[in-house]
């Protein structure tokens, strides 16, 4: 078992020599720049990596992700990464991507306690507070979560459009959009939860900058 992590080395020297067969330029191409038209802002569950259920190259989608894809205005790794995205690679999409049957948005919705993960959860406990009516109101505990799933992507897609710099970028244009979306794990789709955001013009007056 202590070997295992050798198996991680053996997939990427097969995961090269693949590659190479088909495109014997493809590293030489990679390591000149990266050009993403997108940022993914997603969960850091295993089964959910960004690039492979988009069926797209690595230097496509420039990520961040932690546990149930939450945009904190205090996180500074988030933050960083954001406008990075935003200032320097000038990626015309933002994506946040939460995925039914999340861990996180599960333990948010329990009294169980976490320890230390609970500061965290708070955020995502306050979503439901936020949707509590709404949630309460569904009877089925499945069909509960995945709608707890739903509106918690909507309002880190509703927080991220509140960030500053992202409100400077939107008066001097259309981009970047905030999209939200779900990933399904059961039948390996992603479905668009249609509430993009490409301007202050949906924000609360408190929360725009002039």
């Amino acid at each position: 078992m202590s070997e295992l992590y050798k198996e991680l080395l053996e997939g990427n020297q097969n995961w090269v020599r693949n590659t190479l067969k088909l495109n014997p330029d493809f590293f030489d191409s990679l390591a000149e720049a990266q050009n993403p038209q997108f940022l993914w802002i997603g969960c850091s569950d295993s089964r959910v990596p960004a690039t492979e259920i988009t069926n797209t190259l690595p230097g496509s989608i420039f990520v961040h992700r932690n546990i149930a894809n939450v945009v904190v205005h205090t996180d500074s790794n988030l933050l960083s990464v954001v406008n990075y995205a935003v200032e320097v690679l000038k990626v015309k999409h933002i994506i946040v991507c939460g995925h039914y049957g999340c861990g996180g948005v599960k333990a948010a919705m329990s009294n169980e306690d976490f320890g230390y993960l609970n500061n965290w959860l708070l955020h995502i406990k306050d979503v439901y507070r936020l949707h509590q009516k709404e949630l309460d109101a569904i009877e089925d505990t499945h069909k509960r979560f995945d709608r707890f799933v739903e509106v918690n992507v909507q309002e880190q897609v509703h927080d991220l459009s509140k960030v500053s710099f992202i409100q400077e970028k939107w008066k001097t244009g259309e981009f970047p959009y905030i999209h939200g979306w779900v990933y399904s794990l059961k039948d390996g789709l992603l479905r668009d939860l249609d509430v993009t955001i490409n301007s202050q013009e949906t924000l609360d007056k408190v929360f725009r900058y002039d």
